[in-house]
Protein backbone atom coordinates (compact mmCIF):
# COMPACT_ATOMS: atom_id res chain seq x y z
CA UNK A 1 0.00 0.00 0.00
CA UNK A 2 2.72 2.43 0.90
CA UNK A 3 4.63 1.50 -2.95
CA UNK A 4 0.82 2.73 -4.23
CA UNK A 5 -0.18 5.73 -2.95
CA UNK A 6 2.94 7.48 -1.81
CA UNK A 7 3.12 9.01 -4.75
CA UNK A 8 0.41 10.88 -4.11
CA UNK A 9 2.21 12.36 -0.92
CA UNK A 10 5.71 12.07 -2.65
CA UNK A 11 4.37 15.44 -5.29
CA UNK A 12 4.98 17.34 -2.14
CA UNK A 13 9.03 16.91 -2.34
CA UNK A 14 9.49 15.82 -5.62
CA UNK A 15 7.08 17.97 -8.19
CA UNK A 16 8.36 22.18 -8.78
CA UNK A 17 4.61 23.55 -7.60
CA UNK A 18 5.76 23.07 -4.01
CA UNK A 19 9.28 24.71 -4.15
CA UNK A 20 7.83 27.57 -6.14
CA UNK A 21 5.22 27.88 -3.78
CA UNK A 22 7.66 28.26 -0.76
CA UNK A 23 9.92 30.39 -2.76
CA UNK A 24 7.23 32.58 -3.36
CA UNK A 25 6.87 32.97 0.71
CA UNK A 26 10.67 33.63 0.52
CA UNK A 27 12.29 30.32 1.50
CA UNK A 28 16.04 29.66 0.79
CA UNK A 29 16.99 26.07 -1.47
CA UNK A 30 15.16 23.37 -1.57
CA UNK A 31 15.66 21.72 2.13
CA UNK A 32 14.13 24.84 4.06
CA UNK A 33 11.10 24.28 1.56
CA UNK A 34 11.33 20.45 2.35
CA UNK A 35 11.70 21.47 6.48
CA UNK A 36 8.99 24.17 6.43
CA UNK A 37 6.07 21.76 4.76
CA UNK A 38 6.96 18.91 6.46
CA UNK A 39 7.17 20.28 9.93
CA UNK A 40 4.48 22.59 9.61
CA UNK A 41 1.78 21.03 10.88
CA UNK A 42 4.10 20.49 14.29
CA UNK A 43 3.89 24.46 14.81
CA UNK A 44 7.09 26.44 15.54
CA UNK A 45 9.35 23.86 16.55
CA UNK A 46 12.89 24.53 17.26
CA UNK A 47 15.29 21.91 15.09
CA UNK A 48 15.88 19.77 18.40
CA UNK A 49 12.38 18.05 17.78
CA UNK A 50 12.43 18.05 13.78
CA UNK A 51 15.92 16.21 14.33
CA UNK A 52 14.29 13.72 17.15
CA UNK A 53 11.00 13.24 14.77
CA UNK A 54 12.66 13.14 11.26
CA UNK A 55 15.42 10.99 13.04
CA UNK A 56 17.53 10.19 9.82
CA UNK A 57 18.86 13.72 9.38
CA UNK A 58 22.14 15.26 10.26
CA UNK A 59 21.07 17.83 13.20
CA UNK A 60 23.64 20.19 11.14
CA UNK A 61 21.81 19.96 8.45
CA UNK A 62 18.35 20.50 10.46
CA UNK A 63 19.95 23.73 11.93
CA UNK A 64 20.59 25.37 8.56
CA UNK A 65 16.80 25.68 8.06
CA UNK A 66 15.16 25.80 11.40
CA UNK A 67 13.79 27.38 13.18
CA UNK A 68 15.02 30.15 10.84
CA UNK A 69 12.18 29.01 8.20
CA UNK A 70 9.38 30.16 10.92
CA UNK A 71 10.43 33.82 10.52
CA UNK A 72 9.89 33.65 6.41
CA UNK A 73 6.46 32.67 7.42
CA UNK A 74 4.14 31.10 10.16
CA UNK A 75 3.30 27.15 10.04
CA UNK A 76 -0.14 27.65 8.98
CA UNK A 77 0.93 29.89 6.09
CA UNK A 78 3.40 26.95 5.02
CA UNK A 79 0.69 24.35 5.71
CA UNK A 80 -1.67 26.84 2.94
CA UNK A 81 1.22 27.22 0.57
CA UNK A 82 1.60 23.28 1.06
CA UNK A 83 -2.00 22.29 0.30
CA UNK A 84 -2.23 24.63 -2.93
CA UNK A 85 0.72 23.78 -4.21
CA UNK A 86 -0.19 20.06 -4.13
CA UNK A 87 -3.78 20.91 -5.48
CA UNK A 88 -2.02 22.35 -8.31
CA UNK A 89 1.25 19.62 -9.12
CA UNK A 90 -1.67 17.12 -8.99
CA UNK A 91 -4.39 18.82 -11.40
CA UNK A 92 -1.05 18.96 -13.85
CA UNK A 93 -0.24 15.41 -12.95
CA UNK A 94 -3.56 13.37 -13.37
CA UNK A 95 -5.69 15.70 -15.50
CA UNK A 96 -9.40 17.00 -15.31
CA UNK A 97 -11.57 14.09 -15.89
CA UNK A 98 -9.36 11.73 -13.39
CA UNK A 99 -9.83 14.94 -10.58
CA UNK A 100 -13.20 14.72 -11.15
CA UNK A 101 -13.44 11.11 -11.40
CA UNK A 102 -15.78 8.18 -9.19
CA UNK A 103 -13.02 6.16 -8.84
CA UNK A 104 -10.79 8.94 -7.18
CA UNK A 105 -13.71 10.05 -4.93
CA UNK A 106 -13.75 6.86 -4.53
CA UNK A 107 -9.84 5.62 -2.86
CA UNK A 108 -9.84 9.19 -1.44
CA UNK A 109 -12.94 7.72 0.60
CA UNK A 110 -11.33 4.43 1.65
CA UNK A 111 -7.76 6.29 2.00
CA UNK A 112 -9.21 8.59 4.87
CA UNK A 113 -11.47 6.19 6.38
CA UNK A 114 -8.01 3.69 7.21
CA UNK A 115 -6.02 7.50 7.60
CA UNK A 116 -8.71 7.91 10.95
CA UNK A 117 -8.27 4.79 11.88
CA UNK A 118 -4.48 4.91 12.35
CA UNK A 119 -3.68 5.38 16.06
CA UNK A 120 -1.32 8.20 17.31
CA UNK A 121 -0.55 7.80 20.65
CA UNK A 122 3.11 8.25 20.67
CA UNK A 123 3.16 9.30 16.73
CA UNK A 124 3.49 12.87 16.76
CA UNK A 125 4.37 13.23 13.26
CA UNK A 126 1.14 11.10 12.36
CA UNK A 127 -1.17 12.80 14.78
CA UNK A 128 -0.08 16.27 13.67
CA UNK A 129 -1.22 15.61 10.36
CA UNK A 130 -4.75 13.58 11.54
CA UNK A 131 -5.52 16.84 13.04
CA UNK A 132 -5.39 18.71 10.00
CA UNK A 133 -8.64 18.74 8.62
CA UNK A 134 -9.91 16.71 5.40
CA UNK A 135 -10.31 18.97 2.25
CA UNK A 136 -13.44 18.29 0.09
CA UNK A 137 -11.79 17.65 -3.15
CA UNK A 138 -11.03 14.40 -3.51
CA UNK A 139 -7.80 14.42 -5.02
CA UNK A 140 -6.52 16.72 -1.79
CA UNK A 141 -8.50 14.57 0.48
CA UNK A 142 -6.64 11.12 -0.89
CA UNK A 143 -2.94 13.22 -0.35
CA UNK A 144 -3.87 14.25 3.23
CA UNK A 145 -4.69 10.40 3.92
CA UNK A 146 -1.49 9.11 2.52
CA UNK A 147 0.11 12.15 4.58
CA UNK A 148 -1.25 10.51 7.72
CA UNK A 149 -0.46 7.06 6.82
CA UNK A 150 2.58 7.63 5.99
CA UNK A 151 3.90 9.64 8.65
CA UNK A 152 2.23 7.31 11.03
CA UNK A 153 4.28 4.63 9.68
CA UNK A 154 7.59 6.25 10.11
CA UNK A 155 6.52 6.96 13.51
CA UNK A 156 6.07 3.45 13.42
CA UNK A 157 9.47 2.80 11.94
CA UNK A 158 11.80 5.26 14.42
CA UNK A 159 10.04 3.11 17.56
CA UNK A 160 11.28 0.02 15.69
CA UNK A 161 15.11 1.39 15.11
CA UNK A 162 15.19 2.62 18.98
CA UNK A 163 14.20 -0.61 19.70
CA UNK A 164 16.75 -2.31 17.40
CA UNK A 165 19.58 -0.05 19.05
CA UNK A 166 19.91 1.78 15.58
CA UNK A 167 20.39 4.84 15.62
CA UNK A 168 20.10 7.33 12.89
CA UNK A 169 23.37 7.57 10.80
CA UNK A 170 23.27 3.55 11.89
CA UNK A 171 19.89 3.69 9.97
CA UNK A 172 20.77 4.77 6.59
CA UNK A 173 24.13 2.79 6.59
CA UNK A 174 22.13 -0.43 7.10
CA UNK A 175 19.80 0.74 3.76
CA UNK A 176 22.99 1.04 2.05
CA UNK A 177 24.15 -2.23 2.80
CA UNK A 178 20.49 -4.20 2.87
CA UNK A 179 20.21 -2.56 -0.93
CA UNK A 180 20.48 -4.83 -4.23
CA UNK A 181 23.81 -4.95 -5.53
CA UNK A 182 22.26 -3.68 -8.76
CA UNK A 183 21.30 -0.44 -7.31
CA UNK A 184 24.14 1.35 -7.40
CA UNK A 185 22.86 4.48 -6.54
CA UNK A 186 20.80 3.29 -2.95
CA UNK A 187 24.13 1.73 -1.97
CA UNK A 188 25.80 4.65 -2.49
CA UNK A 189 27.27 6.27 0.78
CA UNK A 190 27.67 9.24 -1.15
CA UNK A 191 24.32 9.63 -2.18
CA UNK A 192 22.89 8.88 1.27
CA UNK A 193 25.34 11.23 3.12
CA UNK A 194 23.99 13.94 0.55
CA UNK A 195 20.31 13.55 0.78
CA UNK A 196 20.48 13.43 4.59
CA UNK A 197 23.66 15.77 5.40
CA UNK A 198 25.81 13.10 7.41
CA UNK A 199 29.69 13.59 7.16
CA UNK A 200 32.31 11.32 5.99
CA UNK A 201 34.09 10.85 9.20
CA UNK A 202 29.98 10.55 10.50
CA UNK A 203 29.11 7.84 8.44
CA UNK A 204 31.87 6.17 9.10
CA UNK A 205 31.79 6.21 12.51
CA UNK A 206 28.38 4.76 12.22
CA UNK A 207 29.68 2.16 10.05
CA UNK A 208 32.27 1.53 12.72
CA UNK A 209 30.07 0.96 15.37
CA UNK A 210 27.60 -1.36 13.18
CA UNK A 211 30.56 -3.48 12.47
CA UNK A 212 31.26 -3.15 16.29
CA UNK A 213 28.27 -5.40 16.71
CA UNK A 214 28.76 -7.68 14.09
CA UNK A 215 25.98 -6.50 11.65
CA UNK A 216 27.90 -5.08 8.48
CA UNK A 217 31.80 -5.50 7.59
CA UNK A 218 33.97 -3.07 8.01
CA UNK A 219 33.50 -0.15 5.18
CA UNK A 220 35.47 3.23 4.40
CA UNK A 221 33.32 6.50 3.69
CA UNK A 222 32.78 6.10 -0.09
CA UNK A 223 32.84 2.35 -0.13
CA UNK A 224 29.15 0.80 -0.14
CA UNK A 225 29.01 -1.24 3.35
CA UNK A 226 28.05 -4.85 3.39
CA UNK A 227 25.60 -6.58 5.67
CA UNK A 228 26.63 -9.69 7.62
CA UNK A 229 24.14 -12.70 8.05
CA UNK A 230 23.21 -11.18 11.57
CA UNK A 231 22.85 -7.13 10.26
CA UNK A 232 20.63 -8.73 7.33
CA UNK A 233 18.48 -10.15 10.30
CA UNK A 234 18.03 -7.21 12.42
CA UNK A 235 17.13 -4.99 9.26
CA UNK A 236 14.51 -7.63 8.56
CA UNK A 237 13.06 -7.87 11.79
CA UNK A 238 13.16 -3.85 11.87
CA UNK A 239 11.15 -3.68 8.96
CA UNK A 240 8.87 -6.82 10.11
CA UNK A 241 8.35 -4.71 13.48
CA UNK A 242 7.46 -1.72 11.04
CA UNK A 243 4.82 -3.40 9.08
CA UNK A 244 3.27 -4.75 11.86
CA UNK A 245 2.95 -1.13 13.74
CA UNK A 246 1.56 0.26 10.52
CA UNK A 247 -1.22 -2.72 10.29
CA UNK A 248 -3.95 -1.06 11.81
CA UNK A 249 -5.58 0.96 9.72
CA UNK A 250 -5.87 -1.79 6.93
CA UNK A 251 -6.98 -3.90 9.22
CA UNK A 252 -9.42 -1.76 10.49
CA UNK A 253 -11.00 -1.14 6.59
CA UNK A 254 -10.08 -4.61 5.97
CA UNK A 255 -8.49 -6.51 2.60
CA UNK A 256 -11.28 -6.24 0.39
CA UNK A 257 -11.21 -2.40 0.85
CA UNK A 258 -7.64 -2.71 0.58
CA UNK A 259 -7.65 -3.90 -2.27
CA UNK A 260 -9.82 -1.77 -3.96
CA UNK A 261 -7.49 0.98 -2.77
CA UNK A 262 -4.73 -1.06 -4.33
CA UNK A 263 -6.73 -1.34 -7.74
CA UNK A 264 -7.86 2.36 -7.63
CA UNK A 265 -4.22 3.82 -6.66
CA UNK A 266 -2.38 2.08 -9.47
CA UNK A 267 -3.32 4.26 -12.27
CA UNK A 268 -2.84 7.41 -9.89
CA UNK A 269 0.52 6.00 -8.89
CA UNK A 270 1.43 5.67 -12.75
CA UNK A 271 0.64 9.35 -13.83
CA UNK A 272 2.40 10.73 -11.02
CA UNK A 273 5.72 8.46 -11.57
CA UNK A 274 5.13 9.03 -15.81
CA UNK A 275 5.55 13.15 -14.65
CA UNK A 276 9.11 13.04 -14.03
CA UNK A 277 9.68 11.06 -10.69
CA UNK A 278 13.22 11.05 -10.20
CA UNK A 279 14.10 6.93 -10.11
CA UNK A 280 16.68 7.18 -7.39
CA UNK A 281 15.66 9.03 -4.67
CA UNK A 282 16.00 9.00 -0.72
CA UNK A 283 12.82 7.16 0.16
CA UNK A 284 13.40 4.07 -1.11
CA UNK A 285 10.61 4.51 -3.97
CA UNK A 286 11.22 2.37 -7.49
CA UNK A 287 9.85 5.64 -9.65
CA UNK A 288 10.71 2.92 -13.10
CA UNK A 289 9.85 -0.17 -12.00
CA UNK A 290 6.65 -2.31 -10.63
CA UNK A 291 5.23 -2.66 -7.59
CA UNK A 292 7.92 -4.19 -4.91
CA UNK A 293 5.24 -6.80 -4.19
CA UNK A 294 5.22 -8.02 -8.08
CA UNK A 295 8.44 -8.60 -8.19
Amino acid sequence: MWQALEPIHAVTYFEPEPQQHCAELGTKGYWMSYFAQRAAPLGPVGPEVVTALFYGFAPARVSRAVPDVWAVASPATFLDARLAAVDAALRRLLGADVIASAALAEAAEIATAAAAAAPTAGRALGAANAALPVPEEPHLALWRAQTVLREHRGDGHVAALLTGGIDPVESLVLVAAGAPVEHEAVRSPENWRTWRGWTADEWLAGAVRLAGRGLVESSGPAVAPVLTPAGARVRREIETRTEELAEVPWAAVGDSAADRLLELALPLRAAVLAGGFPAVNPIGMDGDGPLAADR
